[in-house]
């Protein structure tokens, strides 16, 4: 019985283990909801982490850099573990994936920092309560926009963004559309 979720077209995966029946081997990508779950058990416990090596890395150097060198490295290990885990490419992600994965990554910073800044100038002295309830809001908007392009961008499955273009043949002497042109 075929899936209506195949990971390939005219692949179906066994509904007890999630391989596909033409690769025993191969596991069929997570859908959406499994995928974001992942997602979010992934960021989250690599943000977690993050949180309790930062100050443990500034103990060493100044606090901005000791935060940007985990940034760097909490990010390249997400990219790895939504490659693998999240998304279920089945391979590890290349330069192009992390570069995007970066990027998606600057732009959920912007967007929380935006959000700061826009209430700081709506309201010059909010509470803590209100500062944070603007960014946990922010922070899980882009979130999920970073979720959405990772998956529909990023970590689509495909090597090739398109298929290869077909040339007509031309015409040969020894063709019937060669005689019939002449």
């Amino acid at each position: 019985m075929k899936s209506l979720l195949s990971p390939k077209p005219g692949m179906a995966t066994t509904a007890t283990t999630g391989t596909t029946e033409e690769n025993p081997k191969e596991t069929a990508a997570p859908g959406a909801l499994a995928s974001f779950v992942r997602f979010v058990v992934c960021g989250g416990g690599v943000g977690v982490l993050s949180s309790a090596a930062v100050p443990l890395l500034a103990e060493l150097m100044p606090w901005v850099a000791a935060n940007a060198l985990i940034t760097i490295a909490s990010t390249a290990l997400c990219t790895e573990l939504h490659a693998l885990f999240t998304f279920g490419t089945g391979r590890r992600p290349g330069r192009r994936e992390h570069w995007q994965s970066a990027g998606s990554a600057a732009a959920a910073y912007a967007a929380t920092s935006a959000a700061i800044l826009v209430l700081h100038t709506v309201q010059p002295s909010p509470g803590m309560l209100t500062e944070q309830t603007v960014y946990l809001t922010a922070s899980a908007l882009a979130g999920i926009g970073r979720f959405l392009v990772l998956r529909v961008f990023v970590f689509t499955g495909t090597t090739t963004p398109t298929a290869p273009i077909k040339l007509p043949a031309l015409p040969t002497p020894a063709s019937p559309a060669f005689s019939a042109a002449a």
